[in-house]
């Protein structure tokens, strides 16, 4: 090998070794030439969101799975809310959705009976006495 430090791409690499990256291109458009033709580049960028935001209403479900669990509506809501959870983190948005919606209006369900039934019971025990 020589000794002797040849630059085989000379460009705006003054002190700093160049990338594999860098070299790669240079030497692309060393082999093949400028592009030859005339027609505008077009680029398409394409957003994708990193994570949307599914609601999957874990605390709400242990509030009634602990609070307000008649008829085990509260349970059921819980089980599916970490349904929800486990889907978003696999990244079925879809299914932690569909999941999320069912732990919703369980969450619902279990609240409006537990509130309903806990005032008709505090109703009946203040007419005994």
């Amino acid at each position: 090998m020589n000794h002797n430090s040849q630059h085989f791409f000379p460009g705006a690499h003054n002190g700093v070794p160049p990338t594999y990256e860098i070299l790669k291109e240079e030497h692309e458009v060393a082999v093949l030439g400028a592009p030859q033709s005339s027609a505008p580049v077009t680029t398409t960028v394409i957003n994708i969101p990193r994570e949307t935001a599914v609601p999957d209403h874990i605390v709400w479900s242990l509030f009634n799975t602990i609070f307000m669990n008649w008829c085990c509506l509260g349970f059921v809501a819980f089980a599916y809310s970490v349904k929800s959870r486990d889907r978003k983190m696999v990244g079925d948005i879809t299914g932690a959705q569909t999941y999320a919606s069912t732990a919703k209006c369980l969450n619902i369900w279990a609240l409006v009976l537990g509130l309903l039934l806990t005032f008709t019971f505090i109703i009946f025990l203040s007419l005994d006495h």
